[in-house]
């Protein structure tokens, strides 16, 4: 049975409700379809909190970081996760019991994880939420109006990649950010690739950014498992939607590293290469920095300099640079504004990348 449940008034006034939903109006939600249904990427659930697990906490669409407790009801969004440090999730094949995969709220079946991370919180759905006309609420009937063609774009772009998740590219953005702010630029920032995620977005608005959007505002949960022409049309969005808000300028971050099925195609992307005048990339050891150097430059792609914890150890910094002929930027060094003017105007302008020359640090 498929017949959906009307929602009583109020009944979602108490319910927890999650950053990845922040775009979704809920009040449009009329009932609960339940039963033998199977869920679909971008579909908004609302479900009950069973057990504890990795994640004792919910990212609220205001940036409160909101504490769980069994019984509690949240509004999350189905989708996947892939995060080498957590877990490989997909989106389930029914309303059964499944799992909060990340704080953001990302509801999916959990299918690995890291002999670190303790077992996911288990959640039971009880319903994807319908509106009055009996269709389910899904992000993507509140994303940007796409855009899939990158000519019209005139935004130049500086982006971070790296190894893998928690190397430093969110940290590189926000400095690089706060350097260009600080020097009088008006800035905008996205985060192309990942799974939906409060805190990067916060912190890039907090370094200074003008206007700050990710792929959930594009109408993705997450973007693992999401076809090429997507992701594509992802950055387009993304991109249009910063010129349109103003930015001279955007710093854009792609989640995961080198070797992650999305992070491949949107790096090798017309819409992501076609506006970009350069890259950084933030490894945590030099063996990371060289093959990174040696990918982006296999690409075609323009890369500036290193980043990332790399620069907390002297010695591998040392052996970063000598190996791979780059510089290193410290987060101080970015987010001072001479420099990081300086590193936007020579990379727009195609310089080769030899920056420590031409940002004054030589």
């Amino acid at each position: 049975m498929t017949t959906p449940t009307p929602l009583a008034r109020g009944a979602l006034d108490h319910a927890k409700s999650a950053y990845t939903a922040r775009r979704v109006d809920l009040s449009q939600a009329r009932a609960l379809l339940g039963g033998e249904v199977r869920p679909r990427f971008g579909d908004v659930v609302l479900a009950r909190v069973s057990a504890l697990g990795h994640h004792t906490r919910l990212e609220s669409p205001a940036g409160r970081r909101v504490h769980l407790f069994p019984g509690d009801e949240i509004v999350v969004v189905y989708g996947t996760r892939y995060a080498p440090d957590q877990f490989e999730a997909l989106v389930p094949a029914d309303l059964g019991s499944c799992h909060l995969v990340a704080a953001g709220g990302i509801a999916a079946s959990m299918r690995v994880r890291h002999t670190r991370a303790k077992r996911p919180t288990a959640i039971e759905p009880l319903g994807i939420l319908l509106d009055a006309g009996s269709r389910r609420l899904n992000l993507q009937d509140w994303r940007l109006t796409p855009v899939t063609n990158p000519r019209g774009i005139g935004l130049p772009t500086i982006a971070v990649a790296g190894t893998a998740m928690n190397s430093g590219k969110t940290t590189a953005a926000a400095h690089l950010v706060r350097g260009l702010a600080t020097a009088g630029v008006r800035v905008g920032a996205a985060k192309l690739t990942g799974a939906g995620s409060g805190p990067d977005r916060w912190k890039l608005m907090d370094a200074g950014a003008q206007h700050v959007v990710d792929f959930t505002d594009a109408g993705y949960v997450s973007t693992y498992g999401v076809a090429a022409a997507e992701l594509d049309t992802i950055c387009c969005t993304l991109l249009a939607e910063l010129e349109r808000a103003g930015c001279e300028v955007a710093v854009l971050e792609v989640a995961d590293g080198l070797f992650q099925e999305e992070t491949v195609h949107m790096l090798q992307s017309p819409c992501f290469q076609r506006p970009l005048a350069g890259m950084l990339f933030a490894a945590g050891d030099a063996a990371g920095a060289v093959l990174g150097a040696q990918c982006l430059k296999s690409w075609g792609l323009p890369l500036l300099g290193l980043a990332g914890l790399l620069e907390t150890s002297p010695l591998a910094v040392r052996e970063a640079v000598a190996a791979t002929g780059f510089p290193l930027f410290t987060s101080e060094e970015l987010s001072d504004p001479k420099l990081a003017s300086s590193l936007c105007e020579h990379a727009v302008a195609g310089a080769t990348p030899k920056v420590a020359a031409c940002a004054g640090l030589a």
